[in-house]
This record gives C-alpha cells, structure tokens and sequence, in this order.
C-alpha cells in the first residue's frame, strides 16, 4: 500500500503544478492518466461502476465525482482531484483541492479550513481510540470556520478494495465508533461545503453538487493506524 500510495501523491504533486486558467480538467486526466501507467499501476477509479476517466474533476459548487471536461479552468475557480491507483493488488487514494489563480478570500479560509479538518481527523486515527474521534475532530473543526461537513459521501477503509469497512464520516459523537487497531487503513476525506452540507447528484449519475450553489473544498489521505500513531501513506 505504501508503493500505491507513493504513486498516488507524486502524481497529485505534479497536477497541482499544471493546474492554471485556459488548462483543462479533460487535459489533466489524460495526463495522470499516461503518469499512472508509465509507473506500471492502473488508475484505481477507471471502470470502477462504469466511471469512463482516471480523475475525478470537481470544480466550483462540485462536490465531489466531477467528471473531466474541455471546458478551461478560469481565474478565480477552484478545482478539487481526487485520485487512485491500483499497484501490485493494493490501492490507494487522495484527494485535493486547488485555487485557480487568485481566488476570494472566503473560498481561500475554505479549503484552508478543510484542509486542516483532515489533519485534525488524522491526529485522532490512534489504536485504541474510536473511529468518531476522527469524525468528531472534522465536524468541529469545519463548523467552528462557519462552513459544513457533507453527510451524503464518507470516507472509508482501503487495501485490495478500493472501498472497504469501515465506512468514515465527516460528522459524528466522539468516543463511539469501531475501535481502532493497528494495521487498519482509512482514506480519510472531508468534504466541506461554503454553505449548507445539502448536495444532490446530477442526471449523469456521478457529478455531485452543493444544493445551494456555494463551492465545495476536498481533501484526503489514506492513513495507516499503527503502534506509533498515524502514517499517512499519500504524503511525500
């Protein structure tokens, strides 16, 4: 898992630097696309219930799901990726998301919010504890900013599955949950919304949007549970 999640991040790194207005989400997935099979791993979400791409693309009031397009990225967009690879019969996953040039200084304390709601979640993915402890940690954080966790989508455990119990929400009471143990896996991944948490699906079955048209923030990591606390696996 570790290979596949190294993958994952160096690929994501390079992204981030092609991200800029006039480049296309349709662009940036054929470019992970080429990446992931030049390092002899599959990307994890291609054919996955029939998703046609190697990115999920979600720009703006998208949630998450967004499927690339050749519609230009514009300053003062954001755009969240969310990726994975399959290597060697494991997976991994992470998402972030991206200021396109400048952007609003609101949508900026969003993805800085929700950014630093992840790690608050990883800081409470320690053997022994709960696995709300980590939900807990994301709601407060979010909701102290003046923002909203989304309840439809959840994070989830990872290894031969691309999603595997236990499934991991952004919301929750600290102190329940499964119990955490060593050599668990959780892709751990807020999605926050400017406004209300209320997204609905559009009509493609996988794009996903704020029901009120505020913007939406994602960031994840797959984090291994060990003795000596969280290993995040996706971070260089």
């Amino acid at each position: 898992m570790r290979a596949a999640c190294k993958i994952v991040a160096e690929i994501l790194l390079l992204l981030r630097e092609r991200v800029k207005p006039g480049v296309t989400t349709a662009e940036l997935d054929e470019f992970a696309d080429s990446e992931t099979r030049r390092r002899n791993a599959k990307p994890a979400f291609k054919g996955y219930c029939k998703y046609p791409n190697a990115l999920c693309c979600s720009p703006n009031d998208v949630v998450v799901h967004g499927m690339p397009t050749k519609i230009p990225l514009k300053e003062g967009d954001i755009i969240s990726l969310d990726f994975g690879v399959l290597y060697n019969e494991f997976y991994g996953d992470a998402a972030l998301t991206i200021p396109v040039g400048a952007v609003p200084a609101r949508i900026a304390t969003l993805l800085k919010a929700t950014e630093e709601s992840l790690y608050a979640g990883i800081d409470k993915a320690v053997a022994g504890g709960r696995l709300h402890d980590i939900s807990h940690a994301v709601q407060t954080h979010v909701e102290a900013q003046g923002f909203s966790v989304v309840r439809d989508f959840v994070g989830h455990g990872i290894g031969r599955k691309l999603h595997e119990e236990p499934q991991v929400p952004n919301f929750g009471a600290a102190g329940t949950g499964v119990r955490l143990k060593p050599g668990m896996v959780l892709a751990i991944e807020p999605m926050v919304n400017e406004k209300s948490y209320e997204v609905e699906v559009l009509e493609d079955g996988w794009t996903t949007i704020t029901r009120d048209g505020g913007f939406s923030a994602h960031f994840e990591h797959t984090v291994a549970i060990t003795d000596k606390g969280p290993d995040i696996l996706t971070r260089i």
